[in-house]
C-alpha cells in the first residue's frame, strides 16, 4: 500500500529528516573531538588515587553510551531516508498500512504505526522507537 502523504507532507518530512541527520552529523563529530580532548586529558591525570580513575572511567562510559545513541538515530535516519528513496515511507513495515502524518511529524523514522509498535515492544520488552 501507498502512504497517503501530500506532496507538501512529503517534503517537510524529507527536509527534516536530511536536516537533523546534517546536525546530528556535526553533534556527533564534535563530540569526538571533545572526548578526545577531554580523554587524553584524563589520561594524563590518571596516576591520580582510585576514586579519580573511577571517575574517569564512569566518563569515559558516559561518552560512549552518548555516542552510540548518536549511532542509533544517525542509522534510522539514514534508513528512514533509503524508505523515502524506495517509496516505503510512512508505510507500516508490520501490517503495511499508511503511518499518519501526526506521527511522523512527532517521530519522523518512525517504522511502523502506533498499533504495530506497541506490539513490537511488548513482545521484545523494552520501549522503543515509538
Amino acid at each position: 500500500m501507498k502512504n497517503l502523504l501530500s506532496p507538501w507532507q512529503f517534503t517537510k518530512l524529507k527536509s527534516d529528516l536530511r536536516r537533523r541527520f546534517e546536525a546530528l552529523r556535526e553533534t556527533v563529530h564534535q563530540h569526538l573531538l571533545k572526548s578526545d580532548e577531554e580523554r587524553a586529558r584524563l589520561f594524563a591525570d590518571r596516576a591520580g588515587d582510585l576514586e579519580d580513575q573511577s571517575v574517569t572511567e564512569l566518563l569515559i562510559d558516559v561518552d560512549r553510551a552518548e555516542i552510540s545513541r548518536e549511532f542509533d538515530e544517525l542509522r534510522d535516519i539514514e534508513a528512514a531516508l533509503a524508505r523515502l528513496r524506495h517509496q516505503t515511507y510512512a508505510v507500516c513495515l508490520s501490517c503495511n498500512t499508511p503511518i499518519p502524518y501526526d506521527r511522523l511529524a512527532a517521530y519522523p523514522t518512525a517504522k511502523r504505526c502506533l498499533r504495530c509498535q506497541a506490539a513490537y515492544e511488548d513482545a521484545h520488552g523494552s520501549r522503543m522507537q515509538r
